[in-house]
């Protein structure tokens, strides 16, 4: 007698997401043709072909995407959020010159909650419509882009800034670590938010005070950002002030760890690279930026032959001028070619996983973002390949890197909710932000 073997009952989920392509970026790092990803209670249940998915798993809706790549949320590894109501206000200016001249001075003047909240808003709007789920923000009143940031659904690493001199938040470090942490506490278990210390550089903090915060962060078990080795001037002098570089410097302090989020790095010779690795400090590459204010090239295929995690950040508005990630994972691969006289470096697969796992490493939230993986947050956006600038589609990891793909993402999802849905932006009054900017613009004028 032959058994009757009934078929097993279809799982429940929310909602299940049908695209042309879907791009994992792990476990395999390879494009799925007509896939489909199944999303329940905010995470990921399934991502497999659409067939498969369907016989598996049932849902109350389902979203079509026949032209779409669905992929992980890109990740803004580095940036000051509320500088885009300063966006082209000083062009053309070197470094030195574009700080002490500009931007520091206006910032004096005009910085306050209201100016984070606008431009943050404003940051916000950019970054969802362009496909950024999670940023690292480094600016002033870090409770005011973490509060907007959980207003958007976005996800922030709120990184407080430690400068030693009095500034619109701070009275100078003691004040700033009294208020980060703090600022710690507060968001200690929230899912949307965490808060990371944001000393400015090895040549604007004393050693004693970066001997603190490393004491600090390793009792938190907190991240640290730091702008590191920008600039060629920036490691000569250090080298003919402390006989070292300031990678060397920090290695002294023990502060090369896995929790360093190393921004720039556009200068590092073979040990202080080693270095680098030895400590599992995550570089962030900011390619615009440090072109536009003629800094130096990030020597990414060289980091990554050496085992480091490098991600992608655009730094602020003010000197990239855009907050596009995929604009930067283009740039990235490129001047990995032409620096390296090698076509085969930093191939397009390797530019997304920058823009997506490598971000989600760096920030230490890799367990829970950066690729469409069973189990990890539903953080995803569809990008629409529809266009003519997009045919024909022979492989969409490059028509996402080389397409200029952060102006057509369409769908943008944070722990399964939309934050962008067919291009409409679900949580944010993108008008008032523009106009808000406005107003900002006036008083710059002014």
């Amino acid at each position: 007698m032959a058994l009757y073997n009934p078929p097993m009952a279809k799982q429940d989920c929310d909602q299940i997401i049908d695209a042309r392509w879907v791009l994992p970026v792990a476990p395999v790092n390879e494009a799925l043709e007509e896939a489909s990803v199944a999303v329940g209670d905010g995470r990921i249940r399934a991502v497999g072909p659409r067939e498969a998915v369907h016989a598996a798993w049932q849902a109350p809706t389902v979203c079509r995407l026949p032209d779409h790549a669905l992929l992980p949320g890109l990740v803004n590894a580095h940036g000051h959020a509320a500088m885009t109501l300063l966006r082209g206000f000083a062009e053309d200016a070197p470094l030195a010159e574009w700080l002490s001249q500009h931007i520091w001075p206006l910032e004096a003047r005009l910085v306050s909650e209201a100016f984070v909240r606008d431009g943050t808003r404003l940051a916000a709007a950019e970054m969802i419509r362009s496909g950024t789920t999670c940023y690292s923000d480094m600016y002033f009143f870090p409770e005011v882009s973490a509060a907007v940031a959980r207003e958007a659904g976005l996800r922030c690493q709120a990184v407080f800034p430690i400068v030693p001199f009095p500034n619109a938040w701070s009275d100078g470090v003691d004040d700033a670590l009294h208020k980060g942490m703090a600022l710690h506490d507060t968001y200690r278990e929230h899912p949307l938010v965490t808060v990371a210390f944001g000393p400015h550089a090895a040549y604007s903090v004393d050693r004693p005070d970066l001997e603190r915060i490393r004491t600090y962060a390793d009792e938190l078990e907190a991240p640290v950002q730091i702008h590191l080795h920008e600039t060629a001037a920036e490691v000569a002098d250090a080298r003919a002030e402390h006989g070292v570089s300031w990678i060397g410097l920090l290695d002294q302090l023990g502060l090369l760890t896995p929790r360093l989020q190393a921004v720039h790095v556009t200068q590092a010779d073979a040990d202080e690279i080693a270095a680098l690795a030895q400590g599992g400090v995550s570089v962030v590459h900011c390619p615009h930026s440090n072109l536009k204010l003629a800094s130096g090239i990030c020597p990414v295929a060289t980091l990554h032959d050496a085992g480091i995690n490098v991600a992608l950040g655009t730094d602020g508005a003010a000197s990239n001028n855009t907050l596009d990630v995929l604009a930067e994972a283009r740039l990235a691969s490129l001047l990995a070619k032409i620096s390296t006289g090698d076509t085969r470096r930093l191939p397009e697969a390797r530019a997304l996983e920058m823009a997506t796992l490598g971000g989600a490493r760096a920030l230490g939230r890799e367990a829970e973002i950066g690729s469409l993986e069973a189990g990890k947050l539903a953080d995803m956006i569809a990008v629409d390949l529809g266009a003519a600038r997009f045919q024909p589609v022979y492989d969409p990891t490059s028509a996402l890197i080389h397409g200029a793909a952060g102006s057509a993402v369409s769908h943008v999802w944070v722990g399964g909710r939309a934050l962008l849905y067919d291009r409409a932006l679900m949580t944010l009054d993108e008008p008032a932000a523009i106009a808000a900017a406005a107003a900002w613009l006036e008083q710059v004028r002014n």
